[in-house]
């Protein structure tokens, strides 16, 4: 098989990957369709803010009651209820900026029926993270998952594959240990918020993943190393499928002050 087309199953693998961790992360916004007489709106309810107040909204043909409900998370504080504004043709409410790191669980109720129907939103607000630092990042650890899955189907077909495998680590050490603490530093504050310090989920899958290419490395010489990449790879898919951002910086009301 040409290794261009083992270059298009890796970007295909790695594409599926990627948009299922996008799609079932916390800080993907929940679709929702709300009926108005026989009328269909969808609207997405977010669930990552900035330093700013969050407008929820979503388009309308006429006017109808609507209001919004939140209230910090996690507590047992009573729900403020906000009215919806119509304006030009749409629905408008603001849920209140949070201090960084700091959480409000929502809903919204149009004409009588509470949206979403199951359980409330969770919105985590963050400092907004510049550009120049987020699109490395991702690009890097895009790039990472790429040069792994490419490095398996070099293995199982009994190619040459330890060159892609000192690129896939040094890869990920550079998107996941230089880039990544500067985007948490940037977003909430913390360089780290993973093992030992913290229970953040972006950071300990990257850590594990990362200890497991060094284990593939340090036996390169064996005559079994073929498995221990498989096995790197194959638990660096696991772990990468797990939700995004789960488990991370979270700002405690009761003492007013960042926990990871």
């Amino acid at each position: 098989m040409k290794k261009s087309v083992y270059w298009l199953l890796a970007v295909v693998i790695t594409l599926v990957l990627s948009v299922y961790q996008r799609m079932t992360g916390p800080t993907h916004p929940k679709k929702v369709t709300v009926e108005l007489n026989g009328e269909q709106y969808k609207m997405k309810l977010p669930r990552s803010g900035v330093q700013q107040d969050e407008i929820i909204s979503f388009p309308a043909s006429r006017k109808v009651t609507a209001q919004l409900h939140y209230r910090r998370y996690p507590t047992s504080d009573a729900y403020t209820t906000i009215d919806f504004s119509y304006t030009d043709g749409e629905l408008q409410a603001a849920l209140p900026v949070q201090p960084v790191a700091g959480k409000l669980q929502y809903y919204i109720t149009v004409d009588g029926k509470d949206y979403p129907a199951d359980e409330p939103i969770v919105i985590r607000f963050r400092n907004d993270v510049p550009a120049s630092i987020l699109v490395p990042h991702i690009l890097l650890m895009f790039a990472s998952m790429l040069f792994a899955v490419y490095t398996f189907l070099l293995v199982i077909s009994r190619k040459p594959y330890r060159c892609w495998l000192w690129i896939t680590t040094a890869t990920l050490f550079v998107g996941g240990f230089i880039l990544g603490p500067m985007v948490q530093h940037a977003a909430f504050g913390p360089w780290w918020a993973g093992f030992p310090y913290g229970t953040d989920l972006t950071d300990n899958k990257t850590l594990l993943s990362f200890l497991c290419f060094l284990v593939a490395l340090a036996t390169l010489k064996w005559k079994y190393n073929r498995w221990v990449v498989s096995i790197a790879v194959l638990f660096m898919i696991a772990i990468f499928s797990i939700p995004h951002s789960a488990y991370g910086s979270e700002y405690d009301y009761s003492k007013q002050e960042l926990k990871n």
